[in-house]
């Protein structure tokens, strides 16, 4: 009895071990991955979605568009797609407001294609894929996001088909950005994205 116990309880501390490392490890990438900054030339610039106020963008959208919008003068790409779907209470797309303000910077329209579907970070660059095919783009991309959320972004990409590089924002990610990163990249490693985004 007692030397059963004691087994029980070195495959116990042995789990909790291999966990304690898989989280770790997961931290560290995201960590990593958020002081990158990679703006090879690609097919083109995917803008992820973020809150939009009544039609204009939040700091968080502006941020991202900025950077994309700059990206786009330095020749990085050719066309920019700007994703994002409606939350609640929305009126009008992420994705509209993005292409507008875009277009208020200078942007030629035709340079810009627009994801209105989205409402998660899975469905956002897997529209993004679609439209490329569509358009019969390359499927290399660089993708604009804050970042904390640049591993994540990276590895839904290749889920969904993209070759992606990651230009993050200078953005400020807090610790509890890394720590909710983490855990959506722990466990949408094992079950992969798309299911973990049809829980939410």
């Amino acid at each position: 009895m007692f030397f059963g116990l004691r087994w029980v309880i070195r495959i116990a501390l042995g789990l909790l071990t291999v966990v304690v490392l898989y989280v770790g490890i997961t931290f560290a990438q995201v960590w990593w991955a958020a002081r990158q900054n990679d703006t090879s030339h690609a097919s083109a610039i995917v803008v992820m979605g973020a809150a939009q106020w009544n039609g204009s963008p939040s700091p968080v959208l502006k941020g991202r568009l900025d950077h994309a919008a700059e990206l786009y003068q330095k020749g990085v790409a050719p066309v920019v797609i700007v994703a994002g779907g409606k939350q609640a209470g929305d009126k009008v797309t992420q994705g509209l407001v993005s292409f507008e303000y875009l277009r208020s910077k200078g942007i030629p329209e035709g340079a810009i294609k627009i994801e209105v579907d989205g409402t998660d970070s899975y469905e956002e660059l897997s529209s993004s894929a679609f439209i490329m095919r569509q358009a019969g783009l390359p499927h290399d991309v660089v993708i604009v996001t804050d970042p904390y959320h640049s591993f994540r972004a990276t590895d839904i990409a290749d889920e969904v088909g993209l070759a992606a590089h990651v230009s993050p924002t200078k953005g400020r990610s807090t610790f509890s950005d890394y720590v909710r990163e983490t855990g959506a990249v722990a466990i949408g490693r094992i079950i992969n994205y798309r299911r973990l985004a049809a829980w939410h």
